[in-house]
């Protein structure tokens, strides 16, 4: 009888556990964010993301971004486009800038799954700095002022991470404030 009741308990905790781990969201653009959904399936339902779902479907990377990875994507808000220069936004969404704009959108992302955790341990590891390559040949310079964690693109331009470990089925999306830009 006793041995059935630790079964019991052991059973309903691993039950409810997992429950409420696959079912653990975090809320972006005023939208939930599942852990079960890939990074498109996500983002296309955050209202502060719609610049960047359709720049993403401009440069025909939807597909990329809903196969299997693991990706760390750096994800821009409108806001954080809407501080490029006037006109910047409508000149790379031309067909005739398709190379542009996905150099700059997979400037964003970075192979494998980095969690806040994960990037803090490269940066202690590279004495304040942790260099990550991003998967258009780029590199980001990760750092943190106090709690904060930042980007540094390759121009010195920089962005903060706003929303930190937005999980996805195939990786993590970092919401940040700035768009960086790859050396021209």
């Amino acid at each position: 009888m006793k041995t059935r009741k630790i079964l019991s308990v052991a059973f309903m905790a691993l039950v409810f556990g997992a429950t409420s781990f696959a079912q653990k969201t975090v809320m972006v653009g005023g939208a939930a964010m599942y852990p079960s959904k890939n990074i498109v399936e996500n983002a296309v339902n955050s209202k502060d993301h719609t610049t960047l779902v359709a720049a993403v479907q401009a440069a025909g990377l939807v597909e990329t971004l809903q196969s299997k990875g693991p990706f760390t994507v750096f994800a821009p808000t409108n806001a954080a486009f809407d501080k490029l220069p006037a006109g910047t936004v409508d000149t790379l969404l031309k067909p005739e800038n398709l190379k542009t704009l996905q150099t700059i959108l997979t400037y964003h992302v970075v192979a494998g799954k980095m969690n806040a955790v994960d990037i803090a341990k490269a940066i202690k590891a590279g004495n304040g700095k942790a260099i990550l390559k991003t998967v258009s040949g780029g590199t980001l310079t990760a750092w943190m002022k106090g709690k904060d964690l930042y980007i540094t693109d390759e121009n010195g331009g920089q962005s903060k991470v706003t929303i930190a470990d937005v999980n996805q089925s195939n990786g993590v999306i970092h919401v940040v404030d700035t768009v960086v830009l790859p050396k021209k």
